[in-house]
């Protein structure tokens, strides 16, 4: 692991430590999809929330929980930054550690259901869901949209994501994902 995917990964621990107690639970994994199913307006008892929290649940248990050294059942920053370390070592693993999540969060996101996520559908779920301010979010949108379709595909925001996790590239536009980054 690189000095940069530590700080990147340092600021996606803030984003998910919702709570804000230094340590990420499964409580706060529940919370984030809750925050997600109602910037979209689904119901709590919709399938999407269902998906959504099924997905997260699967993202707690197979990705996140077993980084818990202690048992205590908090993840701090040091067992997450070593878990990734260990776990985000092979891309090849992208489709079965984080791609999951990642689809149903571009699908909660592209509120219109056409398949895209337009700059209005992305401000709106980082500005409400993680706090991103909306300066930040265009311009981060506006980097990702490689092909300046003025809307972000699947595969744009799959490659986002994969870039922001295993990437070092201290000037990809992904490391500004989970907000404005410092590198």
């Amino acid at each position: 692991m690189t000095a940069l995917q530590e700080r990147k990964y340092g600021q996606w621990f803030r984003g998910a430590d919702v709570d804000g107690d230094g340590f990420i639970t499964q409580r706060d994994v529940r919370m984030m999809s809750e925050r997600y199913i109602a910037a979209r307006g689904a119901a709590p008892d919709s399938a999407t929330a269902r998906t959504l929290t099924e997905r997260m649940d699967g993202f707690w248990a197979n990705v996140i929980a077993p980084m818990d050294q202690d048992g205590d059942g908090k993840i701090d920053l040091r067992e997450m930054t070593e878990g990734f370390r260990r776990a985000l070592t092979d891309r090849a693993r992208y489709p079965e550690q984080i791609e999951p999540v990642t689809d149903c969060f571009f699908d909660l996101a592209d509120l219109n259901g056409d398949g895209r996520i337009d700059r209005a559908e992305f401000q709106q779920m980082y500005d409400s869901v993680a706090g991103v301010p909306g300066e930040d979010c265009a311009a981060v949108f506006a980097a990702l949209d490689r092909d300046g379709s003025g809307a972000l595909d699947r595969a744009e925001f799959h490659q986002a994501v994969a870039e922001f996790f295993y990437g070092d590239d201290p000037d990809a536009p992904a490391n500004h994902l989970f907000g404005k980054f410092a590198g």
